[in-house]
């Protein structure tokens, strides 16, 4: 699956050549009409994109022409950022050391001009090298005969019917859970009732709808209506399927007027009792629903309508109350086992079967409760020997060789149901651990740190388009074990299922051959590449051989970077592209932190418990920080008046400190709104 983070950074480059153009590029000859030429390279691209991501899902000469095109968008990124920052440098400088200037003040723009236009001769050369760059991805386009605007997507599965065979249906949870959906139809007799199972794909739901419309008690005196509705979601298709199921009414082979097939529908219905099935429905949009269930509720009261659905606000949007939404549980690790055994040894004996128990339960651990993993490793080992099942065994399950191919192409239809904000949101998640409790306030802050929630601007509004992109994540069933805050309206924790966390990895894999790095390990290099997020917590016992005591050039992209413990790297001063850092637990001295002060378009830095006893005053020049914690630093005695400058600054954090006094202007920095201040 191509990396959707393509269309984030050429929309974010696009915006900022445009400024560019509008205000800065007057000082070098020709800049800007590199920026003009290489802005109509970059959009004339992404009016490809969506087709060329899809197609990339079975290409790979496609995907490496979008890996090409990721690292060069990146480059000019990251090439506006040092434009970006010899300003702000130079900038700071002036207003530090004004007296130094007095001797020039002949001249109409300041001595630095000069070196200013240097760094900006050089950044031109760069925005030239990367237009080069683009005109070979253009060329290559062509060979791939991209469509530049594509219909609504098609369902990418075959659809269901309510058939089902009961042998191989497992899981003590999902016949209670069959038995809690149908006593509470039963015993529902009002009017038309809707209910919903929800969870992710592969969970098992529509096995659990057809439980259920199979009952025994629906067999007497109930019409039954199975209809598999997938997306997109056509109104007079759903409701010619009903018309088509019931056989009443008789639908013309020439397209009918929607009022006509909605008259039919009604016709359908009418006072009879009935179990009407919508199996996987994705549409969020009440108004398209809206004509359908005014039609049904002249069916029988207590008739009853069965939705399966992956996203909770489909459920919601089409009138289900929270009684009446069910979330099937995953198999137990024996459960997994059992359906993986009953498919892959279908036909062998029990003597033979012995032989493939223990490496087949220890398969099965990889399903993680999920009842279409167990069926997709059921068949991938089926005609495979002894030695075959140990080298499945050892390898993950998105690297076997075609087991992508059968299990993701069910999570492919969640992911592109997101939006590009949503995509690349999601598919950044994969640079957690498995089973990582993840901290949604820090994962917001990251997503921010990346560029993937747009501008910076607008005080707590990122934050906020932050919190909603996690909430329609959470709503859709890619993450789970969600903790929320007291009050029930935020997440605060959550955790995303192994192979929800496989397929995140699935998308970000890229195949070609990575930039090599003589000093790096070759796994940080690609981790890097792949996520300009780093990750490294040192915790004793270690070895010293084992820590970064220098920043490489390898390292240089980096947005985020958290190294916990011990020294901080020589060279920090170089990562002018971090938004994100976390040093809590480092020793770090007094200008150590001055070198931290350099790196300006910090958003957040976390000094937790680095044994600091002073602020230096160059704190100020984080203009853009928008969350300090220098927390538990218990010789900390007092904040410099330059912190008053931190005029983003919303979350400052100074427990466990020696502080007492805050300085006055604090007071003034009206985007603050948390404030930890209770003393050792």
């Amino acid at each position: 699956m191509a990396d959707a983070i393509v269309s984030a950074v050429v929309e974010r480059v696009a915006t900022m050549i445009e400024d560019k153009i509008r205000y800065e590029v007057n000082l070098v000859k020709g800049v800007k009409k590199e920026l003009q030429n290489l802005s109509k390279k970059l959009n004339t691209i992404r009016k490809v994109l969506d087709d060329a991501e899809k197609k990339a899902v079975n290409d790979q000469s496609v995907k490496s022409w979008l890996k090409e095109l990721e690292n060069t968008t990146y480059e000019m990124d990251d090439i506006l950022d040092e434009w970006n920052y010899s300003l702000l440098k130079h900038k700071l400088e002036d207003f530090a050391e004004p007296e130094q200037k007095i001797g020039c003040s002949f001249i109409p723009c300041s001595c630095l001009s000069f070196n200013e236009i240097s760094v900006r001769r050089d950044i031109a050369k760069k925005i030239e090298h990367v237009n080069a760059k683009l005109d070979q991805i253009l060329k290559e386009k062509d060979d791939f005969n991209f469509v530049i605007s594509l219909p609504a997507p098609e369902s990418h599965r075959e659809p269901t019917t309510s058939s089902i065979d009961f042998k191989n249906v497992y899981g003590s949870d999902i016949y209670k859970k069959r038995d809690d959906i149908v006593r509470n139809m039963m015993h529902n007799g009002g009017g038309t009732q809707i209910l919903s199972i929800v969870g992710t794909g592969g969970l098992g739901k529509t096995t659990l709808a057809q439980l259920i419309f199979n009952d025994p008690q629906f067999d007497k005196d109930w019409l039954k209506i199975w209809v598999c509705v997938s997306d997109p979601f056509i109104v007079s298709k759903v409701a010619k399927d009903i018309v088509k199921s019931v056989g009443k009414e008789t639908i013309s082979p020439d397209a009918d007027p929607l009022e006509v097939v909605l008259q039919k529908l009604k016709a359908s219905v009418l006072g009879k009792k009935f179990l009407l099935v919508l199996d996987d429905v994705w549409s969020e949009d009440r108004d398209k629903w809206q004509p359908l269930k005014i039609n049904l509720e002249y069916g029988a009261p207590g008739s009853k309508i069965l939705v399966t659905t992956r996203n909770e606000r489909v459920a919601k949007r089409m009138g289900t109350s929270d009684d009446d939404i069910y979330h099937p549980k995953e198999l137990n690790p024996e459960e997994c086992w059992s359906l993986m055994r009953a498919i892959s040894l279908e036909g062998k004996s029990e003597n033979e079967c012995v032989k493939f128990v223990d490496v087949g339960k220890k398969i099965a651990s990889k399903c993680k409760g999920l009842p279409l993993a167990a069926v997709v490793l059921g068949r991938l080992l089926q005609f495979k020997d002894l030695e075959g099942w140990e080298h499945v065994e050892k390898s993950e399950i998105w690297q076997l060789e075609n087991a992508e191919v059968d299990l993701f192409p069910h999570l492919v239809l969640s992911y592109n149901d997101l939006s590009p904000a949503l995509k690349r949101c999601f598919s950044y998640c994969a640079v957690y651990p498995k089973d990582h409790k993840i901290h949604a306030e820090t994962l917001i802050e990251e997503w921010m740190a990346q560029g993937y929630l747009g501008s910076n601007s607008g005080n707590c509004a990122v934050e906020l388009k932050g919190r909603e992109n996690l909430r329609n994540l959470a709503m859709r069933c890619l993450f789970q074990d969600i903790e929320k805050s007291e009050s029930g309206e935020q997440i605060e924790w959550c955790k995303m299922h192994d192979i929800v966390h496989d397929f995140a990895l699935f998308l970000r894999k890229n195949d070609d051959k990575e930039r090599s790095c003589q000093v790096c390990d070759p796994s940080l290099v690609s981790h890097v590449q792949e996520y300009r997020s780093l990750s490294l917590d040192y915790k004793p016992p270690f070895d010293e051989r084992d820590r970064i005591s220098q920043v490489c050039d390898c390292m240089k992209s980096l947005r985020v970077l958290r190294i916990r413990g011990g020294l901080p790297p020589v060279g920090m001063e170089t990562l002018i592209h971090l938004r994100w850092l976390d040093l809590s637990r480092s020793d770090l001295s007094k200008d150590g932190l001055g070198i931290i002060c350099k790196l300006y378009f910090l958003q957040t830095l976390l000094l937790s418990q680095c044994e600091l006893t002073e602020i230096p005053r160059e704190i100020g020049n984080l203009v853009e920080l928008r969350h300090l914690d220098l927390s538990w630093n218990r010789e900390l005695k007092e904040l410099p008046e330059s912190i008053s400058s931190l005029v983003e600054l919303q979350i400052l954090k100074i427990e466990g400190t020696d502080i007492n006094c805050v300085p006055e202007a604090l007071g003034e920095l009206s985007n603050l709104h948390t404030l930890e201040l209770c003393q050792i």
